[in-house]
């Protein structure tokens, strides 16, 4: 039987206690990966450290997680047929939440609040896979893998293809193809991330038009502490990040970081981003280079504080008189 042959009088589908466990996994996954952008954000480990390497990586599974979770739950709360009212409801309490957040960051950090973050994302990413509901999942699966594709291409093989200067405002950077986003604490455009819920959306059609689903929900009929916790998943999204903080900041009364090297700092984020699409001794070179020269003009700081932009004209002409001084590999 395909997508199109479920009935439309079909007995709803009965919430599967392992899809709230998983989210409750994705929520600590979350949690510790939070922390550790918190203890950079109070000294206690290198700048960069939470954006780069590991930590980069782990930061985009946990986001892909939650929007294949997403997916899945958009299907078994509207399967056999869209519940408007629900839809609608949810959306408003996502929307809210993520303007909220939008507003406290902004707050908060006003030179790299969220403009578009995991929750904007989910917000549209939820609109889009509604047209997708009653789409054969092959169909799914292949929009998911294509733009998945595409984005690995422009990322990998090809970087910058699709990205224009023409999306480096706030206004346009959600969609994913500005070549210098605005600086932000949490930033899931809107591709290449939408593939991953239309992946869950996919891959739930697929298990239910083969009947998989009654299985899966026994392989766990109890609740526990992570499927409670994935059942409110936003509440404790909202909640967690202030209160980690909280935390991390009452130890460093106590215990202050030490002083940071802002030289050091910066040198190993440059590397570390660097090396990613060059030779590790061109790179030392490079970022060497620029921290002295940065330092020297006083960008540094204002830079690093979003003051201004790496896109400023002195900066540039300092990357562009340090890429020329770094010698060849």
């Amino acid at each position: 039987m395909t997508s199109s042959e479920i009935q439309p009088n079909a007995p709803r589908v009965p919430r599967i206690v392992l899809i709230d466990t998983l989210r409750g996994v994705a929520l600590i996954a979350m949690a510790t990966y939070h922390f550790t952008w918190d203890l950079e954000f109070f000294g206690y480990l290198d700048p960069g450290t939470a954006t780069q390497g590991f930590f980069k990586i782990y930061a985009r599974l946990i986001a892909s997680s939650f929007l294949f979770l997403a997916g899945v739950s958009l299907v078994l709360a509207h399967t056999p047929q869209i519940r408007w009212q629900s839809f609608a409801k949810r959306l408003g309490i996502v929307v809210g939440a993520a303007l909220a957040i939008s507003v406290a960051t902004f707050v908060a950090f006003p030179g790299e609040w969220i403009y578009f973050g995991i929750l904007h994302n989910i917000a549209l990413s939820s609109l889009i896979g509604l047209a997708f509901l009653r789409l054969p999942p092959a169909l799914t699966a292949a929009v998911a893998a294509m733009i998945a594709v595409l984005m690995l291409v422009d990322y990998v093989a090809m970087p910058g293809t699709l990205d224009s200067a023409l999306f480096d405002t706030r206004w346009l950077a959600w969609m994913g193809f500005a070549e210098a986003p605005p600086r932000s604490n949490d930033y899931v455009p809107l591709f290449p991330w939408v593939a991953a819920l239309l992946a869950g959306v996919a891959a739930t059609k697929f298990l239910m038009t083969r009947n998989v689903l009654p299985r899966i929900a026994k392989v766990q009929t109890r609740q526990n502490l992570l499927s409670k916790a994935g059942q409110h998943s936003l509440l404790i999204y909202l909640v967690h990040q202030p209160i980690l903080i909280a935390l991390v900041y009452l130890f460093s009364l106590v215990h202050p970081a030490p002083p940071p090297d802002v030289r050091k700092g910066y040198i190993l984020s440059c590397e570390r981003g660097c090396v990613e699409s060059a030779d590790a001794n061109i790179c030392r070179a490079f970022c060497t280079c620029t921290a002295d020269r940065l330092i020297a003009q006083n960008l540094m700081t204002p830079m690093q504080s979003g003051v201004i932009t790496p896109q400023d004209d002195r900066i540039q002409m300092i990357a562009q008189e340090c890429a020329i001084a770094s010698p060849p590999p």
